[in-house]
């Protein structure tokens, strides 16, 4: 076993140079993208009144902060790379590891990649149709314009895209200042907007209260914070992880979320719940009705933040890939990197390629639904590991500790989120998920387990090798 009295035995470690603002930067960076742009007017449309949205958009903020503590706990117990892959490798054993990075490759990292790239290219194209609504066609090829791009970057220099991140980061805030100050000022000129648009005495009239309404509300609020967990992928790189790596997401989560809340309520100051539902762009909206000639600023910002949360999965979605190569449980060549540009271009172009296949049948809502699904599946998988850790083995150490009780209502959360939709609307695209996630019993037998054709695999992966000027990756790439 991995484990002993004394906690988690890691074989290597690697050079810490992340401190605490540097944990707050990156968790930030990463929440902020292109959710509270997109989600807005879905979580309304589920949620049937301001108020109930409102709701909605606080209690997303306070699981993903009590999500992100509990993963604080597992993180610092096992401090390795590959975050649920490896989590649940380390506690249930390969198998069902396997279908963590089965479902977080081929599903919901290119599922997140599409999602974000259609946000790009809405934002993009909004200014070019006014009130109107985009063709579709053009949607989808702005969006796959969008993909091949943040793939190429990230296969060329992995220098070029932090600084993308850096400039973009920038971006992001400040697009959502603007947003707030607008509202501010708004309300400042006329408080009357406050009465006719917010509502503040009928502000949770209309409100929905069936379960997969309220299911999809969540799902399309916690999607505008994912990302909570990107600390853990990096915390080999964090100093002293038992202390930065809770009050980092601690800090940034609650700064997201307060900003989200003012975000929305600067949407309701200035629009009306009919103009926010009915807007594809609602950034754009907004600043036409503020801005005027010069709303199309909000559209470039909201594009480009979304492009950053976009080129950011990229940067970071090739960890999975090569944890679980490393492991064995993925081709060889998904875990190395070009000779020269020291970028993992095999996973990049793997990723590319099944995110672009994803973006042919898919639309944002759907794509964020089964996103969610996924997600939520692992992410109790995980949340029930560690409080299997809690119960069997108290005796480990703990760097850090949450309460138990944390864990068991985010588990709680993970599961009725999952259930939710089934139950009270089945839909048979969720029928058609389960059994993907499931069908990786077809991969894990033959080829995992019992390594079937290691011969043609090889002389596979030594060609793509050669083509594709790839090496076998160290560790700490």
């Amino acid at each position: 076993s991995v484990f002993c009295k004394t906690g988690y035995h890691q074989p290597e470690t690697r050079t810490r140079e992340m401190g605490v603002i540097g944990g707050v930067a990156l968790t930030a960076g990463t929440i902020i993208g292109s959710g509270i742009f997109m989600s807005p007017q879905f979580v309304l449309a589920n949620a049937g009144s301001p108020g109930a949205s409102l709701v909605i958009w606080a209690l997303s903020g306070l699981i993903s902060l009590c999500g992100a503590l509990s993963y604080a706990e597992i993180g610092t117990l096992i401090p390795e790379s590959g975050g649920d892959f490896i989590y649940i490798l380390r506690i249930y054993g390969p198998f069902p590891a396997f279908f963590a990075a089965y479902n977080y490759i081929l599903l919901t990292r290119t599922t997140s990649n599409t999602a974000a790239s259609i946000s790009v290219a809405q934002y993009a194209l909004a200014p070019f149709y006014g009130d109107c609504h985009p063709p579709q066609l053009m949607v989808k090829c702005a969006a796959a314009a969008a993909l091949l791009v943040a793939g190429i970057l990230n296969s060329l220099s992995v220098r070029l895209v932090i600084r993308i991140q850096v400039v973009f980061l920038v971006a992001k805030v400040v697009s959502l200042l603007v947003i707030v100050i607008g509202g501010l000022v708004a309300v400042i000129q006329d408080s009357s907007v406050l009465e006719g648009n917010l509502k503040v005495e009928n502000a949770f009239e209309g409100t929905q209260y069936s379960v997969s309404a309220l299911g999809m509300a969540f799902y399309h609020g916690l999607w505008s914070f994912a990302g909570w967990y990107n600390l853990n992928y990096v915390i080999e790189e964090l100093k002293k992880p038992e202390v930065n790596l809770p009050r980092a997401v601690l800090i940034a989560i609650s700064m997201v979320t307060v900003l989200y809340l003012l975000v929305n309520v600067s949407y309701f100051v200035v629009l009306t719940p009919r103009e926010l539902i009915t807007s594809s762009a609602v950034a754009v909206t907004w600043g036409n009705k503020v801005l005027g000639d010069w709303g199309w600023i909000m559209s470039v910002a909201a594009a480009l933040s979304a492009f950053g949360s976009l080129n950011g999965s990229f940067f970071s979605g090739g960890r999975v890939c090569f944890v679980a190569a490393r492991e064995g449980h993925m081709p060889d060549i998904l875990s190395m990197a070009h000779v020269h540009r020291l970028t993992p271009s095999p996973a990049l172009i793997f990723t590319t390629i099944i995110s672009l296949v994803v973006l042919i049948p898919g639309d944002f809502e759907s794509i964020v639904n089964f996103f969610s699904f996924t997600s939520w599946f692992f992410y109790g998988v995980t949340l029930s590991g560690l409080l299997y850790l809690k119960i069997k083995k108290p005796e480990l150490h703990r760097p850090y500790k949450v309460p138990i009780v944390i864990p068991i209502l985010i588990l709680i959360a993970a599961v009725g989120l999952v259930l939710a939709p089934i139950v009270d609307n089945p839909q048979i695209e969720y029928l058609y998920v389960t059994l993907f996630i499931f069908s990786g019993v077809l991969v894990y037998v033959p080829f995992i387990h019992y390594k079937l054709c290691p011969g043609l695999l090889r002389k596979v992966t030594i060609i793509l090798q050669l083509f594709l000027e790839v090496a076998p990756a160290e560790k700490n790439l």
